[in-house]
């Protein structure tokens, strides 16, 4: 089999599995979307806020 016809038979392979993630898929509700945006925002600040630490730590230990 050639190079062309194995680039062909995975590029339809890869489209199909990209139809059936798409159909698969859902549309979330607002009090899904408000939950992911509120776990998401916390996880931003938590993280932020160690990253603030370690460089408060590295500046008073004069690192």
């Amino acid at each position: 089999m050639n190079k062309s016809k194995t680039y062909w038979i995975k590029l339809k392979s890869f489209i199909k599995e990209c139809k059936r993630v798409v159909q698969v898929t859902k549309k979330p509700s607002m009090k899904e979307f408000k939950m992911i945006v509120k776990v998401t925002g916390l996880g931003i600040i938590i993280i932020g806020f160690i990253g603030f630490l370690i460089s408060i730590t590295g500046t008073l230990l004069g690192i």
